[in-house]
């Protein structure tokens, strides 16, 4: 059951790399804004937002409280698990072989990981700090947000009051038991 299970979820990166690999790196991406570079960088970005748009629903799940709901919670993170899964496509496509003898000439015809890694040499730190930064804003904005949303105690103008004389450790009549 495992090694299907790997066969299908492996299969469609395969997929996607030969087919649509090297449309996206050699057409799209010198076309997009700032370049490969850009399209990096924009790939980067997405990797933090898909995965908030596949983990949110999944906080929202509570199998004891209501079994009725959680699976429409899950229901609702398949489409940010789709969309991260193309992401994944999007960044394994750039990956080269590791022993240089594999490198054929689709490696390097346009659009191909090794033409990739050519033109763009940088293309990993670019995308490495576009995830970073987007990741640290989102945890920025989420903390703030979750600030906001905390009960707070309601102020009072008055100071507390201390021990009364009949109570001197602010227990009133109340003793611990003995």
């Amino acid at each position: 059951m495992v090694l299907p299970g790997f066969v299908v979820l492996l299969m469609p990166l395969v997929l996607f790399d030969m087919y649509w690999g090297h449309e996206l790196w050699g057409d799209v991406a010198p076309a997009w804004p700032g370049g490969g570079y850009g399209f990096a960088a924009t790939v980067g970005v997405l990797v933090p937002l898909v995965f908030l748009a596949w983990a949110a629903p999944l906080t929202r799940m509570n199998w004891k409280r209501s079994k009725a709901r959680s699976p429409a919670w899950v229901a609702a993170s398949l489409p940010g698990l789709a969309a991260g899964y193309l992401v994944v496509g999007v960044i394994f496509t750039t990956v080269r072989p590791k022993r240089r003898r594999d490198w054929d000439s689709d490696c390097y015809s346009e659009g191909g990981p090794c033409w990739v890694h050519v033109h763009y040499p940088w293309l990993w730190a670019v995308g490495l700090a576009a995830t970073l930064a987007a990741a640290a804003l989102l945890i920025t904005l989420l903390v703030g947000l979750g600030r906001e949303a905390a009960p707070t105690a309601p102020s009072t103008s008055e100071p507390e009051a201390g021990p009364t004389p009949r109570s001197p450790t602010g227990t009133g009549d109340r003793h611990p038991p003995a």
